[in-house]
């Protein structure tokens, strides 16, 4: 915030509480186009003089001379507080002590007022607390929250990087298939990027991951939701941006403990089944969960300091986390489980100031993360926990080395160089009770190997699943297996991961009026890939209603279905980003910001050969700030811009690599083994069908894209105003506009080909290598593909039209947020209320009416048949959302937070299956009323009848997103922590999460009829998360 004359803004010797010192640099709203790693300081003073910055906790210091144009610019700062000081020609000075600079913002400091006026030094001028909370920067066109390890402290937030991305205005969590994500702006979750010290931390296998620095160690975390400059790319939906602590040449050290105590946990609601098309199910508990419980402690201990004053600097976090889980799931399930998560995370930190000019940073972290789950045998019915039935161990992350060069070459002219380095494992084996270990090394031929004996062989358990109605589940008792261990999942191979090699180069230069910005950044990710059933198979249970086509009429009888999964492969994606941008002052009030982004996208496949390259895609950002009253106090501002989104390595672990994917539908059997739950069958597999051509050979790279494929994208508009209504309170607004121009997946009719190819009279042979099922497209976009017809060699093109494989995709964002926020000497809140409208045919990348995260393939366009009636209110859409959260200090020793978050429920389906002839017999019964299609219940159309599809009649059209919709939720968190004064760096908190424990359902299963029959399904309308339930949270902690 610029100075101006009768201190509204800058208050001479202002005494300041800790509290107000330590928040001092918050940041909520619009912020200035920056370095993702760094902050400046930037303002007006008399052409000629000089402006010193240093940092009194590391000596760093720099100085610049005031340009003819009486503006001034510091950047590349690391984040901290910083005095800033003005030295005239006659040797005088200008003080403004402890300004605080934050991660990607640029904090206003002018001298304008003073040079002319008072020429003597101030002493320790503090910017006040209501402007570092919320200052209004004319220069800023992006919309960001900056949140700073102090203000997390003090408020009860849960310790992760998604809970407290939440808090910024404009996000929702996603559905919890996807584990703890946030979706942004009504993108979905896999369309975020994280970064940690300048260096991309997201795992891009699909996107649904990242790695994570010990909490403890987070000094700042950046939310960008939008508007965010030509630098950064690859997101649709926002940017996680984390800055780590660092050391000071004053030593520091300290220790503490986190315990959530199951004790003080309430219990999970009970699931009930909620689906009165299955009475003899209806309003019964299916989950009890009254055994649940969960145990979490978490140790930290951490050290920093100067190994040489004002030069080298060190930062060491050692951190300890074990929690340990119960849940025994299903009341009728044959298996209940014991969860122990250990993580035993680090990070060092190390920086380098070689000199004033010249800087060195390295950073290493680990968040390897260790999962035991032991299983055991259940009765059905009783919540007992009997024999062992095995152990799945479960590897999640790894390590990552980063190390950042900054030299101040010149008073305008700044560089950056980054290289980085990191590893994710996703790996997986299992350990049966008599110590064999069961290990899939990634190779579809070999499957598994026993470590123990040494022998080949598939081994483990299969995978049940029982999706027959009650009525015949109480006939014969519930189908399962009491030693399969991965819960129905498929097993991860012991080798898989992903590594990533990052090589950026960054540049600011000031000339006069142009803040020139510019960049390249290199992107090389490889992903070792492979998972597949235990036990070889997995077998699905279903009842087909007989000859009647009725349930429940004493002529049904039960089928099963086999299906065989294994996949395996290397791959890789290359990517390269070049950037331009220029903030220019046009006019002492006005700002005009454009900037351009290029990328490239390069995926190859298990070969080495590329199977999509995207070259040429640009992205142009345009923005502008207006400073109306030419004094900081009120700014409008817009932007918009073009964003665009890579495909995800996982795309090629069933799309160009050798696969297996196989079912045998419908097959009869006598009996089921009591311990397998593997039927006994009376006869001979029916055939096998192949899924999308996977047989266990790789598709040919050419065949299986589009060649005019374009990455995703989508266009953006911002326009906002921010305003200080008081000294201590400042109110903003903005409007949100995005459109999705175009989509990645995979279309699977391989029948618009085949047309093509009789109307010239050409023969084909399906499948083969070359006429892979399922291609990526652009969905609505003509699509060109080339074709191996009969796998011989010779290729044939045709251009699809795009109407004739899916319509345009198409997702829309609509949103106004109102923010406030304000800070006093004791007493600091941030809120903000958000409408917005989430609508389209596609969610994005992953597909959360049924949990499937095959980001970039999912369901959506595999048909033309499946996009009927899509288009609605999509899953991350939350018409209301209030956010306000704050601390209060009583005194030197106690203080008092809150978190409040109200919020309106999202829709859900109704997914049924769809006949596609009834003319054609049903393959069992012969009888000539029911053909379901392959996709099962994944259309929007249900049956209002207990006989399912069979009644024609009955079926209706339930177009997405008006079957209904959730409850609204009201979350309340409080905290009080309390620092003796007897014993000064000692602290005790207490956290109560969802004070009033309130357990909304949050997200229910929307497939409504089983896929194989029609039947209405018990589970339909089933809660799959609730709200989690009230929990306390105790920490200790000792500074010195």
């Amino acid at each position: 915030m610029t100075t101006h004359k009768g201190s509204k803004y800058f208050s001479k010797g202002a005494k300041r509480t800790a509290l107000s010192v330590a928040l001092g640099m918050c940041v909520a709203g619009g912020v200035q186009a920056q370095s993702n790693t760094t902050g400046s300081v930037f303002g007006q003073a008399s052409s000629g003089e000089t402006v010193v910055v240093e940092n009194p906790a590391t000596g760093f210091r720099r100085e610049v001379v005031v340009g003819a144009d009486g503006a001034y610019r510091i950047s590349a700062l690391q984040p901290g507080r910083y005095n800033v000081t003005l030295r005239r020609a006659d040797g005088s000075t200008v003080v403004r002590e402890a300004v605080g600079v934050s991660v990607g913002t640029g904090t206003p400091v002018s001298f304008a007022a003073a040079a002319g006026g008072d020429a003597k030094t101030l002493d320790s001028v503090v910017v006040t607390a209501s402007q570092l909370v919320n200052p209004i920067d004319v220069s800023s066109v992006e919309s960001t929250t900056v949140l700073t390890s102090e203000q997390i402290a003090r408020i009860p937030v849960p310790r992760d990087t998604t809970s407290v991305a939440l808090l910024a205005p404009g996000t929702v969590r996603g559905d919890a298939a996807f584990g703890n994500l946030a979706s942004f702006g009504g993108s979905s979750v896999a369309e975020n990027q994280y970064y940690i010290n300048g260096f991309n931390v997201t795992n891009s296998f699909r996107s649904l991951n990242f790695s994570k620095v010990p909490f403890e160690a987070i000094a700042e975390q950046q939310v960008k939701t939008g508007g965010y400059g030509a630098e950064f790319g690859r997101s649709l939906g926002g940017v996680v941006n984390q800055i780590t602590k660092r050391g000071t040449n004053e030593f520091k050290a300290g220790a503490n403990v986190f315990w959530a105590p199951d004790s003080l946990r309430e219990k999970v609601k009970n699931v009930k089944y909620s689906n009165p098309l299955s009475p003899s199910d209806f309003g019964k508990i299916e989950e009890d969960n009254s055994k649940d419980a969960e145990d979490q402690l978490i140790t930290s201990v951490w050290a920093s300091g100067a190994l040489i004053k004002d030069r080298l600097f060190a930062y060491a976090l050692l951190s300890y986390g074990n929690t340990e889980q119960d849940t025994w799931g299903n009341k009728d399930a044959l298996q209940n489980i014991n969860n122990k998560v250990k993580n035993p995370t680090w990070l060092a930190k190390f920086d380098w100031n070689i000199n004033d000019n010249n800087k060195l940073e390295l950073t290493a972290f680990s968040d390897e993360q260790k999962t035991d789950t032991k299983v055991y045998a259940n009765t059905p019915g009783q919540l007992d926990r009997k024999a062992y039935a095995g152990t799945l161990f479960d590897t999640q992350g790894g390590q990552n080395f980063v190390l950042k060069y900054t030299g101040y070459l010149t008073d305008n002219f700044t560089l950056t160089a980054l290289a980085g380095h990191g590893e994710f494992k996703r790996q997986q084996h299992l350990r049966n009770p008599d110590g064999s270990e069961v290990r899939y090394n990634g190779d579809i031929n070999t499957a598994y190997t026993r470590s123990i004996t040494g022998t080949t062989s598939l081994g483990g358990c299969p995978v049940i699943i029982d999706v027959r109605p009650g009525y015949r589940k109480a006939m014969t008792g519930p189908y399962g297996s009491f030693c399969n261990l991965t819960n129905g999942a498929l097993l991860q191979a012991d080798n898989n991961k992903d590594t990533r090699d990052q090589y950026r180069i960054d540049a600011e230069w000031i000339l006069g009026s142009h803040q020139l910005r510019f960049g390249v950044d290199i992107d090389n990710y490889e992903s070792v890939a492979g998972e597949a059933n235990a036990g070889g198979w997995l077998w699905r249970y279903s009842t087909n209603n007989g000859p009647d086509g009725k349930a429940n009429t004493g002529d049904e009888f039960d089928v099963v279905r086999r299906q065989t999964t294994a996949r395996g492969t290397t791959i890789e994606v290359k990517q390269r980003a070049f950037y331009i941008e220029d903030s220019w002052k046009v006019t002492d009030n006005f700002l005009a910001y454009l900037g351009l982004r290029w990328d490239t996208f390069e995926n190859l496949g298990a070969d080495g050969r590329a199977f999509v390259k995207i070259d040429n895609q640009f992205g142009p950002r345009l923005g502008f700030s207006w400073d109306v009253n030419g004094d900081s106090t009120f700014k409008v501002y817009g932007n918009a811009g073009r964003y665009a989104l890579p495909l995800t390595p996982s795309v090629a672990v069933r799309g160009s690599s050798a696969s297996i994917f196989q079912r045998s539908n419908n097959n009869r059997f006598s009996g089921v083994d009591p311990v397998t739950g593997a039927p006994i069958l009376t006869g001979p597999l029916n055939p096998l069908n192949l899924i999308n051509g996977e047989d266990g050979k790789a598709h040919d790279p050419l065949t299986i894209a589009s060649k005019n494929l374009e990455p995703m994208y989508q266009d953006e508009y911002i326009l906002g105003f921010q305003s200080a209504i008081t000294d201590h309170v400042n109110l903003g607004a903005r409007a949100i506009y995005r459109k999705l121009k175009a989509a990645i997946d995979d279309n699977c009719d391989y029948t618009a080909i085949t047309e093509l190819a009789d109307a010239d009279g050409l023969s084909y042979t399906v499948p083969n290598p070359g006429f892979p099922y399922c291609r990526l497209f652009n969905p609505g976009k003509d699509a060109v593909l080339v074709t191996d017809l009969n796998g011989d060699g010779h290729y044939t093109t045709y251009t699809v039209k795009g109407d004739r494989l899916s319509p345009d995709a198409k997702r829309s964002y609509k949103a106004l947020e109102l923010f406030l926020d304000g800070n006093w000497d004791k007493f600091f809140f941030q809120a903000s209320y958000t409408w917005s409208a989430n609508k389209g045919n596609t969610e994005g990348g992953v597909k959360s009416d049924i949990g499937q995260s095959d980001t970039n393939t999912t369901q959506d366009f595999d048909y033309k048949e499946l996009t009927v009636d899509t288009f609605g209110y999509l899953p991350n859409d939350r018409r209301h959302a209030l956010k306000v959260f704050g601390s209060y200090q009583f005194n030197d020793q106690w203080s008092l937070g809150a978190n409040l978050l109200v919020q309106s429920g999202r829709p859900y389906n109704c997914l049924g299956v769809l006949d596609l002839d009834p003319a054609l017999p049903d393959p069992v019964t012969g009888n000539n009323h029911y053909s379901p299609h392959p996709y099962g219940s994944g259309f929007m159309r249900c049956s209002n009848s207990p006989d399912g599809a069979s009644n024609d009649a009955t079926v209706h059209a339930v177009p997405r997103g008006t079957a209904g919709r959730l409850p609204w939720t009201t979350t309340v968190d409080l905290n009080a922590a309390y620092r003796p004064s007897f014993a000064p760096g000692l602290q005790f908190k207490v956290d109560v999460f969802n004070v009033f424990n309130s357990q909304k359902v949050i997200a229910v299963s929307d497939v409504a009829e089983d896929s194989a029959t029609g039947n209405p399904l018990s589970t339909y309308l089933l809660p799959r998360a609730y709200q989690a339930p009230r929990s306390v949270r105790f920490m200790v902690q000792y500074d010195f």
